[in-house]
């Protein structure tokens, strides 16, 4: 911001290098495994789908019901450790090279700009320039591209909640027969938009919490994208024929200039700095022009910057590995045993037994059961170590593919067969002549029956 506390908009230039190249290539494979995994199929059912609506999840062709739940939180655990491991170790290296906000603000957006507006000084004096008819196709081109693009993300955003096909069944059909789903649809593309035309680095300085998180997480081992000050200082401007006693910094400024969010990395490691390495290939460019090593900004850690040593692992980091790894293998024992149907049997709350006129008693019993494959699976529930008989209420067990079915059965049992009050058995459930589980309950029976 500027003294008067309004926005001071930042215009960097255009950046070039090996580490731009390198981000651009990498950019290019993710925003295709973005674009491109919806499409994916496997065994005829997509590789992703998120649907928080209709609690349908598949994750690399697995499919997920809400009896899973506690393998996403322990899985959602792995993740914030791996980032707390990873930042501690790297910095915001994920913020420069993958996180969607710089790739498609820095990939995509700011590519369209500088080929619609120009570079820097340029975008600066078309924004100073009046309302003529270049001006107005210029700022029109941009933002309809902007739009479009947002509209594009939104959609494919869209194809990872409710699938690619239903998705193309929409597009497909007439827009009035999908009115509230279209205004989202065109709510959340502006959304995109206002984020990527006018929001842009604020999105990381304000809003984002990593880059806050970053006072906690990093520490002078920390590999972040550091400026040598050892090396550099004192600066002073580079004058022909004249013997330098200065620092190899040159004071130009390209570092500033190119940086994305307005900072100099000169000042040190700053809340603003997403490590996009952008200042570092301008500063590789200027040694190399004026004849000196390259490296002056580098990624580095503060102890490498002072001592000249390599990175060390640290207890710190030993600790978060130990934890992390604990996680894993939890993650993977828990998975690996995870049955493809859950069964949950619990004996109706709030009733006792029922006394049937042929000298029966009734137990009234809750069934739940979750499909973890994408086929139809026929039910029967069968009895083991007691002599009684089992009716479903309602209709036969049959259960939709990757869903969630609830029932109710009846467990009779003759009156001179009852022990004690309550009589300890297990309910065997079959998927046709296969035995998927095993489930031990109780049969509560008449005291007047116990002998």
């Amino acid at each position: 911001v500027n003294k008067e506390g309004k926005r001071k908009w930042v215009y960097p230039r255009k950046p070039k290098g090996k580490l731009y190249n390198l981000r651009t290539l990498f950019s290019i494979f993710l925003l295709a495994v973005l674009f491109g995994t919806p499409f994916i199929k496997y065994d005829g059912h997509p590789l992703f789908l998120l649907n928080f609506v209709e609690r349908k999840f598949i994750l690399f062709g697995v499919p997920f019901v809400p009896q899973d739940f506690y393998l996403f939180g322990i899985a959602m655990i792995s993740i914030i450790v791996f980032v707390i491991l990873f930042t501690v170790i790297f910095g915001r290296l994920f913020c420069g090279w993958a996180c969607p906000q710089t790739v498609f603000l820095e990939m995509v957006f700011r590519k369209i700009e500088y080929w619609i507006e120009g570079d820097a000084s340029k975008q600066r004096k078309l924004n100073a320039e009046p309302w003529t008819g270049s001006k107005i196709f210029k700022k029109f081109s941009k933002w309809g591209i902007f739009y479009g693009i947002s509209f594009l993300i939104g959609n494919t955003f869209l194809a990872y909640i409710i699938g690619i096909e239903e998705l193309k069944k929409i597009v497909t059909d007439n827009p009035s027969n999908h009115l509230t789903g279209l205004f989202l649809i065109l709510l959340f593309s502006s959304a995109f938009y206002f984020v990527f035309a006018y929001f842009r680095e604020y999105a990381c300085i304000y809003v984002c919490p990593y880059g806050r998180l970053q006072g906690v997480l990093l520490d002078k081992n920390s590999i972040v994208i550091a400026y040598d000050h050892k090396r550099g200082e004192p600066r002073g401007k580079i004058r022909k024929a004249e013997e330098r006693t200065a620092g190899d910094c040159i004071d130009c400024k390209m570092c500033v200039d190119v940086c994305p969010t307005g900072i100099d990395i000169r000042n040190g490691t700053q809340l603003e700095c997403v490590n996009c390495t952008a200042c570092v290939d301008a500063c590789n460019s200027v040694m190399v022009k004026i004849d000196k090593p390259k490296g002056l900004i580098r990624y580095d850690s503060a102890i490498g910057i002072e001592t000249g040593k390599k990175f060390k692992i640290t207890p710190r980091e030993i600790g978060y590995s130990i934890v992390l790894t604990i996680l894993i293998i939890l993650q993977v024992v828990l998975f690996s045993n995870r049955r493809e149907i859950d069964v949950n049997i619990l004996r109706t709350p709030g009733l006792l037994f029922q006394e049937q006129p042929d000298n029966r008693i009734t137990n009234l019993y809750n069934i739940n059961l979750a499909n973890k494959t994408f086929k139809d699976v026929p039910v029967t529930l069968k009895l083991n170590n007691l002599d009684g008989e089992i009716k479903l209420i309602g209709n036969d067990l049959v259960l939709p593919p990757a869903g969630v079915t609830e029932g109710k059965f009846l467990v009779y049992v003759q009156r001179d067969k009852i022990k004690m009050m309550n009589t300890p058995f297990v309910v065997q459930v079959w998927a046709g002549d296969k035995l998927i589980n095993e489930l031990e309950t109780s049969f509560n029976g008449p005291v007047n029956s116990i002998k």
